[in-house]
């Protein structure tokens, strides 16, 4: 498509003149019953002059608009302002898209499908399927009839569409003819209304099945499948490729996890995880985990640097821990029957073997050191998009396990026990370094005031999560903004409207550059959290800006997967 890309780059300004002397009326009367409604979440594929993201904004939908050309994306945000979301990204990668965590009550590809190479084709179709709400709407408008400029279009039909939809279990709902709005004699159109009726990968009940069905001789399987939920519901800039429809994590990240899912359970709870008593865990070493022992779960975060013994120690544990899931959970978590047994997840070694490193920082670079974990791409969407409803069982059924083992039982561990030890995050324990902070400033002089509201904050200020903890914990530096008590107050367990924080941009941006700018260690710190906390940033990103967009994003991404009121 770069001929094409070249094109509009190159034509943006008259096509965007074409484009706009009609109507989204006159253009989309075709499929008139499905158009957006009030509320809806929208992502509009080539959206060039932004003509029909802003009419669709305009009804009350939330509106994303994807466009590969820097002119036309230009132009169409001037056409737009701030109530479109403008994202470069096109077909068939769809990376950015992917990346939102968002499903889409409806997806819009309106001219755009000639375009894209036949070979693509079912990647792409694939990609878009992926991002479809349960019951929401795939439009796509297929050109029939020759370019008379530079442009590239290859031919189109319904049947083929309707393959795809098999294919990905969406339903063709409706197709309809329509003459060329622009009155070209040798164009014609035909639009494509699919839906799709349920997740239509089938990852939930196959979850539902490890969780519940699997045979357990150990927690392992859940402490895996604990870990992944959490890694893909709070860390989507983790993916270090997606390729062939997987996804592959670092696995050191998948690591440290698994040795902060058991943490508590061991070090506090001293609960039995396996059948056998007398069997130890393998990756509780003498020299590894036993060094550690001092070191809480909340302490072996993203962004901590551990130096001496006690780097030694901590990778010691995580190679214990990813030899004992490659043993264990990795390799008998599988689909199919005896006879074709497919493996759900895999690992890929590190491209060199690693030393042992006398000071350890936690960041993308030290956790792929250790190699890569890959499973599907339908399954680590659906551990991103259902993961409150999947943890919650998840956490269910490792008390039922643990409750079986024999020590257990024997030390008649209550059911409270249980729970507490499998609490993933304390609330208070990471705000201490943001009050910290704040009061330095105070006493240096420095006016710090509410992100919220402008005003100047005394000794008794809030820390507010700007994404709720309760629905999302996260103690992240970006996370974790000053305000008011009453403010703090007002806002619970609410998410900031996009007004608000539009309004508040500069002064939470401005915060960041106070508290973590100044200090290597600080600004370290807050870009490596960002960058595997929120979606699209690159790891080397340094940009405060960067990552207040990445910010507002991610906030889109837990209201359209959680339904969080706004404030």
């Amino acid at each position: 498509m770069s001929i094409t890309s070249s094109f509009y780059d190159q034509n943006a300004d008259s096509l965007a003149e074409q484009y706009n002397s009609l109507t989204f009326e006159e253009v989309h009367a075709s499929w008139k019953a499905y158009w957006p409604l009030d509320g809806d979440t929208v992502l509009d594929v080539g959206a060039s002059s932004g003509r029909d993201a802003k009419w669709m904004a305009q009804q009350g939908a939330e509106i994303f608009a994807l466009e590969p050309s820097p002119a036309m994306m230009s132009i169409g945000k001037a056409n737009t302002g701030d109530v479109v979301t403008w994202l470069q990204d096109e077909l068939p990668s769809l990376k950015t898209a992917q990346s939102l965590g968002i499903r889409f009550d409806l997806i819009l590809v309106s001219a755009v499908w000639m375009h894209v190479p036949p070979s693509q084709r079912s990647r792409a179709f694939r990609k878009l399927s992926n991002l479809l709400a349960p019951n929401g709407r795939l439009v796509i408008t297929l050109r029939h009839g020759p370019f008379d400029d530079e442009r590239i279009g290859y031919p189109v039909s319904i049947s083929e569409l309707e393959q795809f939809a098999k294919d990905t279990a969406l339903l063709v709902k409706e197709v309809s003819d329509s003459g060329d709005s622009l009155g070209r004699s040798r164009v014609t159109w035909q639009t494509v209304v699919l839906s799709l009726p349920d997740d239509g990968s089938g990852d939930l009940n196959k979850v539902r099945h490890i969780i519940v069905n699997d045979s357990k001789s150990a927690t392992y399987k859940l402490a895996l499948l604990r870990v992944l939920l959490r890694i893909a519901d709070a860390h989507p800039g983790c993916v270090s490729d997606r390729t062939g429809g997987e996804v592959a994590i670092p696995m050191g990240l998948v690591a440290l996890y698994w040795v902060k899912a058991f943490k508590r359970l061991i070090d506090i709870g001293k609960l039995q995880q396996n059948s056998n008593p007398n069997s130890g865990l393998g990756f509780v070493t003498e020299e590894g985990w036993h060094q550690l022992k001092h070191l809480s779960a909340d302490d072996l975060a993203v962004g901590s640097l551990f130096l001496g013994d006690e780097a030694k120690a901590l990778q010691k544990t995580i190679q214990a821990s990813i030899k004992t899931m490659k043993e264990g959970p990795i390799a008998h978590i599988s689909t199919g029957t005896k006879q074709d047994k497919k493996h759900e997840f895999s690992t890929v070694a590190p491209a060199k073997r690693r030393r042992t490193q006398h000071s350890v920082y936690l960041d993308t670079q030290f956790f792929e050191s250790f190699g890569f974990f890959v499973l599907k791409q339908s399954l680590w969407e659906c551990f991103r998009l259902y993961n409150s409803w999947i943890e919650p069982l998840v956490v269910n059924q490792w008390v039922m396990q643990m409750q079986r083992f024999e020590l257990n039982r024997k030390n008649n561990v209550s059911l409270q026990s249980y729970h507490d030890c499998l609490v993933w995050l304390d609330k208070d324990h990471d705000t201490r370094e943001v009050r910290k902070r704040v009061g330095e400033l105070q006493r240096e002089k420095h006016r710090v005031s509410s992100v919220w509201s402008n005003t100047k904050l005394t000794k008794s200020f809030h820390v507010d999560h700007c994404l709720p903890f309760a629905y999302w914990p996260n103690n992240d530096m970006w996370n974790l903004l000053p305000t008011t008590e009453n403010e703090n107050s007002s806002k619970s367990d609410r998410l900031p409207s996009k007004k608000r924080l539009v309004e508040s941009r500069n002064r939470i941006v401005n915060w960041w550059h106070l508290a973590w700018g100044e200090q290597d260690q600080h600004r370290q710190r807050f870009f490596t959290e960002a960058a595997l906390s929120l979606p699209n940033l690159p790891p080397r990103c340094r940009d405060f800006e960067e990552v207040f967009d990445a910010m507002g994003l991610q906030i889109r991404g837990v209201k359209s997967r959680l339904l969080i009121n706004e404030w």
